[in-house]
């Protein structure tokens, strides 16, 4: 038995809990008001704000951070980052699914409501890159990221 499978891994089980797909929303929704409350701001410009505000926390979220907050793990998760710990590595679940529509769907609405301006759509469009390619399953338990250590080195 795998020292990952011993004990559940509470950093990643949340994301098949109830309502855990609904924050999503409801944090790209806050996102959006946010943006738009600021005096100055225009749709366009509010729209991409909340598509590369929302795509840089789930690329931070899902992709940089490695490892588990927790201890009782005993290390288990600490070379794999969250994407890697949901479902277990598994591809194409459900949670898996809806974490990579997200994204997808966020650039085609924030696409159509910039009026498909191109300088725009190149910005959208490299944040919706920047987060869907490391969810594709090219190479699990290897991905392409910036060499980091825990002391900043």
């Amino acid at each position: 038995m795998s020292d990952q499978a011993a004990l559940p891994n509470l950093n990643a089980n949340w994301v098949n809990a109830k309502g855990a797909w609904t924050i999503h929303l409801v944090l790209i929704a806050c996102l959006k008001i946010l943006f738009d409350i600021i005096p100055g701001v225009s749709q366009e410009t509010s729209w991409t704000l909340t598509n590369i505000s929302y795509m840089f926390g789930s690329f931070l979220m899902f992709h940089w951070v490695r490892g588990v907050p927790f201890e009782f793990n005993a290390g288990a998760y600490d070379n794999l980052n969250m994407w890697e710990q949901i479902d277990n590595g598994a591809q194409y679940t459900p949670a898996k699914k809806f974490l990579m529509s997200v994204p997808i769907v966020l650039f085609l609405i924030s696409t159509h409501y910039t009026h498909y301006d191109l300088t725009y759509f190149i910005i959208n469009f490299l944040a919706v890159l920047g987060v869907v390619i490391p969810k594709l399953p090219g190479n699990p338990g290897s991905r392409r990221t910036v060499s980091r250590t825990r002391d900043g080195v």
